[in-house]
C-alpha cells in the first residue's frame, strides 16, 4: 500500500514545530510509517504569520487571535499545504467556510504556570511588581486577585519570554504549562495556578480543507474523542461571546465518561468585574450537539448577566 504524502503547514517557532512533530509522529504510529522517513513523507511548510512579524504592539491592538492563523489557513486554501497544525487557543471562533478541524490530539495540561524572577509565589509577589504577559485574559485574572500588581506586555515565544524575565524586563510572567511540557522545559520554582485557562489551552488541532477526503481519511484516526468533545464545548462558548484576543475570556471543559462539566468566565480588562457560568451535560459518542449547546447556553447566561458591562471590542 502506498503511503500518502501530506504537507504540513505550521508556524516556525520551537513550540509550533514541536506540535507539528507530535502530529506527524502520531500519524506515523497509526499508519505504520517509518519515523526516519517522515521528513520526506510529511514535510513541513513553515509559514511566518502576522503574529510572528508584529513585535511592537500588543496582539490585542494588532488584530487578535487570527494573527497566528490567517497565513497558515491561506496556505491550506491555496493548496500549498494539505493539513495545518494549530494551537487551538490561537484560533478565532470562526473559520473560513472551506476549512474544518478534522482531528484534535490528546490535550496537554491546560493550566497556567506563574514564574517570578525571585521565586516568589503569586500571592507573595511584592506590591507594584511588574507582571509581564501579552494575554489580556491573564492580565485581568491577575489584577482581579492582585490589583496592586503592575501588568505590562511581554511578547515572544516561550524561550524569549523566559530570557526577558531572566534579564529583568519583568518581575514575573505566566506561561502555559502545556507549552513547557511539549518543549521538555522545566522551570524551577514555577507555581501552577488554579484559575481558569484560556479556552482550548493545551489542545492541538489539525485543520484541513473540508472537501479533501484523502487528508481527512489520514488524520481522523489520530483524533482524540475526549479532547475533541471538550474543545467543541469551549469553542461554542467562544463563538457565542464573539471572543477574540482582545476579550478576557477563560473556560475549561472536563469530561468523565459521557458527562461533561464546563465552567466559563468573562472579565473586564481591569479584573474588577467578572461573570461566570457552569454547565453539566451528558453526551454520547461523537454527537457534539449537546456540548456545543452547553457552551452557547453558558455564554448567553453571561451575556444576560453582564448586560452592557460585557467587554465589547
Amino acid at each position: 500500500m502506498s503511503t500518502p504524502l501530506l504537507r504540513i503547514a505550521t508556524r516556525g517557532s520551537p513550540l509550533a514545530l514541536a506540535q507539528a512533530r507530535a502530529v506527524r509522529e502520531s500519524l506515523a504510529r497509526v499508519h505504520g510509517w517509518e519515523m526516519r522517513a517522515l521528513d520526506q513523507l510529511c514535510p513541513f511548510v513553515v509559514v511566518k504569520t502576522s503574529g510572528d512579524r508584529i513585535h511592537d504592539k500588543p496582539l490585542a491592538e494588532a488584530g487578535g487571535k487570527g494573527l497566528f492563523v490567517k497565513e497558515i489557513e491561506e496556505a491550506l486554501i491555496d493548496g500549498v499545504a494539505d493539513i495545518a497544525v494549530h494551537s487551538l487557543k490561537d484560533m478565532p471562533a470562526e473559520q473560513p467556510k472551506s476549512l474544518i478541524i478534522a482531528a484534535v490530539l490528546p490535550r496537554e495540561d491546560p493550566r497556567d504556570l506563574f514564574i517570578a524572577r525571585d521565586g516568589s509565589p503569586f500571592q507573595s509577589l511584592r506590591e507594584g511588581a511588574r507582571l509581564g504577559s501579552s494575554s489580556v485574559r491573564r492580565q485581568a485574572q491577575a489584577l482581579r486577585a492582585r490589583p496592586n500588581l503592575q501588568v505590562m506586555t511581554l511578547r515572544g515565544n516561550v524561550e524569549t519570554r523566559l530570557a526577558k524575565l531572566a534579564r529583568g524586563e519583568a518581575d514575573a510572567t505566566i506561561l502555559a504549562q502545556a507549552g513547557l511540557n511539549r518543549l521538555n522545559l522545566t522551570v524551577e520554582g514555577g507555581e501552577l495556578l488554579d484559575w481558569l485557562p484560556a479556552l482550548c489551552q493545551g489542545a492541538i488541532g489539525i485543520e484541513i480543507r473540508g472537501d479533501d477526503v484523502r487528508a481527512r481519511d489520514v488524520v481522523v484516526p489520530i483524533n482524540n474523542a475526549t479532547s475533541a468533545a471538550a474543545i467543541a464545548c469551549e469553542r461554542a462558548f467562544l463563538a457565542a461571546l464573539d471572543g477574540s484576543c482582545r476579550t478576557p475570556i477563560a473556560g475549561l471543559a472536563k469530561i468523565s465518561g459521557n458527562r461533561l462539566s464546563f465552567e466559563g468566565e468573562v472579565l473586564t480588562l481591569d479584573g474588577r468585574n467578572s461573570w461566570s457560568a457552569l454547565r453539566e451535560v451528558n453526551f454520547h459518542s461523537s454527537d457534539h450537539a449537546p456540548l456545543t449547546a452547553a457552551g452557547r447556553e453558558a455564554a448567553l447566561e453571561i451575556r444576560e448577566a453582564a448586560g452592557d458591562k460585557l467587554p465589547r471590542f
